[in-house]
C-alpha cells in the first residue's frame, strides 16, 4: 500500500487507541465521562477496562479502516492537508460505531467467529458484549465534544451523526426481519434500501463529516455553500458501501471471507443479493431455499445443504452476476470521487486522487 495511505492510517489508529484503550487511566475517565468526583472518583481503572477491553480487542484484530480514511480524504478534497488534520479527531465517529455494530451483529446472528477469533460475546460473555457495544455507539460523542470546530459546523456534524446512527439501526431491523422468516422474499429495491441504511450509511456519514470538517479548516465556506458537495460525496460513498456489502455477500458464498466461515450467511438465513437474484428468477425454488436455510440453522455451516445451495447459485451464474452488480456500484462512486469539480466546488488534486485510489485498493 502507498505510504500516503499508511501514514494516514497510522494517525487514525493512534486516535482510536486514545479513545478506546485497553487499559484506561484516570485522565480518560474524566475526559469520557466528565463525572463529578463524588460519582466518578470511586470507579476503579480495572472496572473501566472491563468496559473498553472487548472493543479494543476487536479493533486490534484488524479491519481495513477505510471509512475513517475516506473521511480524512474527503476533508482533504475540500481543504488539503489541513482538512485531513481537522477530520482526524472525528474519525472515531464512524469507526467505533462500525465495530459496535459487528459486536451486536454477531450476537443477533449467533455467529461464533469474527476476524479469525471467537466473537466478542463468546470471549467476554453476552452481557458484557451488549454493554460494550452500546457504549461504543455513544463514545464518539466525547470525541465530538472535544473537537475545536466552529459551533455551527459542530452542531451540523452532531445532527448528521445522530440521524445516520438511527438509520443504521433501521437497516439492521430490516435485515433481522428478513432472516428470521425463511419464506420472506424482499424486492430487489427493498434490498438496495436495506444495504444503503445498514452498510452504506456509515460510508455516507464518513464522506459528509469529512466535507464539513474540511470546510471548518478552510475557514471561508458556509454550510449552505458546502452542503451540496457533502450530499454528492455522501451519495457516492453510500454506493461504495453498498458495492462492498454485495462483494462480501458474494465472497461469503464463494471463496469465503477471512475471519468468518464460508456459507454462514445461509446459516443466518440472510437474504443477500445472490439469494434474492436466484429466488426472483426461479420462484419455484423458494421451498428448496427455505429447506436449506432451516437445515443450516439447525446444523451449522457443516450441513450438506449449505454446499448444495451454494452449488445451485454457482450453476445458475448468480454469484458472477452479483459480483458484476457490486462492481457497477463501485465504479459509479469512483467516477464521482475522481471529479475535478463537484457541486460547484473545485476539489483539491491530491485528495481526490487518493480518494479514487482508495476505491481501487479496496475493490
Amino acid at each position: 500500500m502507498d505510504t500516503k495511505y499508511t501514514h494516514r492510517l497510522e494517525k487514525i489508529e493512534a486516535v482510536l487507541d486514545r479513545w478506546l484503550p485497553e487499559a484506561p487511566d484516570s485522565a480518560w475517565l474524566e475526559k469520557v465521562f466528565a463525572l463529578p468526583s463524588s460519582t466518578g472518583g470511586s470507579v476503579s481503572l480495572e472496572l473501566a477496562a472491563s468496559l473498553t477491553r472487548p472493543g479494543w480487542d476487536l479493533l486490534k484484530r484488524g479491519g481495513k479502516r477505510w471509512r475513517p480514511l475516506l473521511m480524512m480524504l474527503a476533508a482533504e478534497c475540500v481543504a488539503g492537508e489541513s482538512g485531513g488534520e481537522a477530520a482526524l479527531p472525528l474519525t472515531p465517529l464512524v469507526e467505533i460505531p462500525h465495530n459496535a455494530s459487528l459486536i451486536h451483529d454477531d450476537i443477533e446472528d449467533n455467529s461464533d467467529e469474527r476476524r479469525g477469533k471467537p466473537a466478542v460475546h463468546i470471549t467476554y460473555g453476552t452481557d458484557t458484549a451488549i454493554n460494550t457495544g452500546a457504549f461504543m455507539y455513544f463514545l464518539p460523542l466525547a470525541c465530538l465534544s472535544a473537537w475545536k470546530g466552529k459551533p455551527e459546523i459542530k452542531e451540523q456534524i452532531w445532527t448528521t451523526w445522530a440521524s445516520h446512527m438511527r438509520a443504521l439501526h433501521l437497516g439492521q431491523a430490516m435485515d433481522i426481519a428478513w432472516h428470521r422468516d425463511f419464506n420472506s422474499l424482499p424486492r430487489l429495491d427493498e434490498y438496495d434500501r436495506m444495504c444503503r441504511l445498514k452498510t452504506g450509511c456509515l460510508a455516507r456519514l464518513a464522506a459528509i463529516l469529512g466535507v464539513y470538517s474540511g470546510a471548518d479548516a478552510a475557514g471561508a465556506a458556509t454550510l449552505e455553500k458546502i452542503a451540496p458537495l457533502a450530499e454528492a460525496l455522501g451519495e457516492a460513498a453510500e454506493q461504495l458501501g453498498v458495492g462492498f456489502q454485495i462483494l462480501d455477500d458474494v465472497k461469503n458464498l464463494s471463496t469465503g471471507i477471512p475471519g468468518k466461515k464460508r456459507g454462514d450467511d445461509i446459516v443466518e438465513g440472510k437474504k443477500s443479493l445472490p439469494v434474492l437474484l436466484y429466488l426472483h428468477r426461479y420462484p419455484e425454488k423458494r421451498k428448496f431455499a427455505s429447506h436449506c436455510f432451516a437445515a443450516a440453522r439447525s446444523a451449522g455451516v457443516d450441513a450438506p445443504e449449505v454446499n448444495v445451495f451454494i452449488c445451485e447459485l454457482e450453476k445458475a451464474g448468480i454469484l458472477g452476476e452479483g459480483r458484476e452488480k457490486a462492481l457497477e456500484y463501485i465504479a459509479k462512486s469512483r467516477e464521482v470521487f475522481s471529479a475535478v469539480e463537484l457541486a460547484g466546488v473545485p476539489l483539491q488534486k491530491e485528495g481526490r486522487e487518493l480518494l479514487a485510489g482508495l476505491v481501487d485498493l479496496l475493490a
